[in-house]
């Protein structure tokens, strides 16, 4: 994965530096996992990752209790999850993952960006061999850590691969076995810094750095929504 990931890592974190709404995002999320889970970050580790990735971006405590607080609140808003995909300016391939409370609004609004840049929104289901979705974990490497003995750990938990670089340590799985590896790493007492559900395309794409930009300002309007939670591209 090496090089592909380094620059779509690179690419969403350029972009989520812009967003001017990052909280609200993360806040939703953690809204979301303890609806559906419980608001006790040890018996749900869906918030518990969720909480953790708000901390890396430093996100004040005080957000991330009143995140979890609105989740149990009786006026609380319903979030449905949404996933969209369409193709972008010189056939880029999209995956759009969204968290509304209007539905009409948001696939509306989602139409309107890839129209606007001369592609549109495809049938779900069509990127389903283009892209593999994976469970991704960032850590930090110690002096002390022994990376073919964390492989061997992380094995029977759903681990598919493992890599170093520049001093971080990147876990992969197959997204069904986010949960096993994210309470296996929890247990051995690694700092993980993120973790997340990535979509990785199968066969990445290279643009000139023309298409890019003109890629990237469709990119900037879709994750400028209130709605829209992740961006995955197949830009290599």
């Amino acid at each position: 994965m090496g090089r592909a990931f380094e620059y779509r890592r690179a690419a969403k974190e350029k972009r989520w530096d812009k967003m001017s709404k990052l909280f609200p995002r993360l806040g939703k999320a953690i809204t979301i996992a303890a609806k559906e889970g419980g608001p006790d970050p040890d018996m749900n580790a869906t918030l518990r990752t969720a909480i953790k990735n708000a901390k890396a971006q430093n996100m004040p405590k005080d957000n991330i209790e009143a995140a979890i607080k609105r989740a149990s609140a009786k006026d609380a808003e319903e979030f449905t999850e949404i996933i969209y995909e369409g193709k972008g300016p010189h056939g880029v391939l999209v995956y759009v993952e969204c968290a509304t409370d209007n539905p009409t609004r948001t696939i509306a609004n989602v139409k309107s960006y890839f129209n606007k840049a001369g592609g549109g929104v495809v049938p779900n289901g069509s990127f389903e061999y283009m892209f593999n979705r994976k469970a991704v974990f960032e850590i930090e490497k110690t002096e002390d850590m022994d990376i073919e003995e964390m492989e061997l750990e992380l094995i029977d938990f759903g681990l598919e691969e493992i890599e170093e670089n520049e001093g971080i340590i990147y876990v992969f799985g197959d997204y069904k076995s986010f949960g096993s590896l994210s309470n296996a790493l929890d247990r051995m007492e690694l700092d993980v810094k993120k973790s997340d559900l990535q979509r990785i395309p199968t066969q990445p794409v290279q643009f000139s750095e023309e298409q890019i930009e003109e890629i990237e300002k469709m990119l900037d309007k879709i994750e400028d929504d209130d709605d829209i939670q992740n961006v995955f591209t197949n830009i290599a």
